[in-house]
Parts: structure tokens; sequence; C-alpha cells
């Protein structure tokens, strides 16, 4: 599998700029779902921020929002 070390990217969420190292794979498909929804990336990542626990990380809640995503969808084929 290529890509497989993270990649640190820069967002803006709510004015302020962070950065999140997420997998080639991931901010593809980040950027799919993003895209699908037609929202800015910024403006997913912000949501799924604002929904996330303090013990969980933005790049693990980013993750694991992708893959809940995914797992809809496979579901919904069903």
């Amino acid at each position: 599998m290529t890509g497989a070390r993270p990649v640190k990217r820069s967002l803006t969420l709510r004015g302020h700029r962070t950065s999140v190292s997420l997998e080639d794979a991931f901010w593809q498909a980040f950027r799919e779902i993003a895209e699908e929804k037609s929202m800015a990336i910024n403006v997913l990542a912000a949501e799924i921020d604002a929904g996330r626990g303090v013990e969980t990380g933005l790049a693990t809640a980013i993750r694991l929002y992708v893959l809940a995503h995914y797992r809809d969808r496979m579901l919904q084929k069903e």
C-alpha cells in the first residue's frame, strides 16, 4: 500500500489554523466526502471538530468520520 505514512496538512477551523496528519487515502476520501456534501473541507473539519470528545484527537475523529461514511454507504446498498 502506497502513501501509508501520515501527511501533515493545515486546516482552518473557525478562523484558527491547525495541522492534521492523515494518510493520503484518508485525505482523498475526506476531500471526496466534502465535495459530495458541497462543503469546503475546512467547514467539514470544523463540524467534525465540534462533535468530537475532548479525549479524541482531530485526526482520529476525521478517520472515524470517513470510516462511518463509507460503512453507512455500504449498508444502504444491502
